[in-house]
């Protein structure tokens, strides 16, 4: 069956609201062309007919996604606007949407994505198998501190240095921080003399920077754990944006300011300036 004829069929369903009908019960959903247009499996079989199952909407190239693993809330607004009624959270356990993917879209960014992974491989941005954000800001910071990459002697991976004197680079990916804080290991900060947090945003630019003497960390953050979090609201006042206590380790402030995020960068306009 053609998936035009069941995109079809869910663009009728979103004509008018459903609250009196029982669609709301529903364990599976189809998506429509858009993000915001739903209709429940059971209408679009009533309609087409041999439409099949889940099984053969996958034959068909559709893709089956928990909701509460992807916590769409566009399906959230539209289920409230469709039934009158808001979603429980036991109900939306158990459901599952089924969409076509924009094929050709998702094979551009593929090829996009190869580009620019071999040229973040050239430039000796990518060098191991930690993931993309996390190599990119221990770049970052690299750049900016002018720190040492070395092989590291005691375990996989490698160590940065400035001068002589060992420092633990952690990034923290989000254009939030946890509340929990940022987790860092506390036989890793015993190590070193520095513990430096690159912040990267989504964008995987710069959103803030905090260097820390491990001194500080072990005398402030006590724990009888293996594992030190490192909260926004016990560090914040050593942020870049906030403090320039740490600044003068900053060898490259091209780097920090041409890889900053816009708020970021204006905050530091007046101590690094605009290069």
């Amino acid at each position: 069956m053609d998936s035009s004829e069941i995109l079809k069929v869910i663009a009728e369903f979103n004509e008018k609201t459903h609250g009196s009908s029982d669609y709301d019960k529903g364990e599976f959903f189809l998506r429509g062309e858009n993000s915001s247009s739903f209709a429940p499996l059971k209408f679009v079989q009533k309609k087409l007919e041999g439409l099949g199952g889940v099984g053969s909407l996958l034959k068909q190239g559709f893709v089956c996604d928990s909701l509460e693993l992807f916590e769409l809330e566009n399906f959230s607004k539209w289920y409230e606007k469709q039934f009158s009624k808001k979603l429980k959270r036991g109900q939306g356990k158990g459901i599952s949407i089924l969409g076509l993917p924009d094929n050709k879209s998702i094979f551009d960014a593929v090829e996009t994505v190869n580009k620019c992974y071999q040229v973040l491989s050239q430039q000796q941005i990518l060098v191991n198998g930690k993931k993309l954000p996390v190599q990119l800001g221990e770049w970052y910071g690299k750049c900016i501190f002018g720190l040492h990459q070395k092989k590291s002697t005691s375990q996989r991976g490698f160590d940065f240095y400035l001068d002589d004197k060992r420092v633990e680079v952690k990034v923290h990916w989000g254009d939030h921080s946890s509340p929990k804080g940022v987790k860092v290991r506390k036989s890793l900060i015993e190590l070193s003399e520095f513990c430096v947090i690159i912040y990267v945003a989504k964008n995987f630019m710069i959103r803030e920077v905090c260097f820390l003497d491990s001194e500080f960390i072990k005398r402030k953050f006590s724990s009888k754990g293996h594992t030190i979090f490192l909260k926004d609201v016990d560090i914040s006042p050593y942020f870049f944006s906030k403090s320039d206590k740490h600044t003068s380790k900053v060898v490259n402030s091209s780097a920090l300011m041409k890889f900053s995020n816009p708020n970021l960068a204006m905050k530091l306009v007046d101590r690094f300036g605009l290069e």
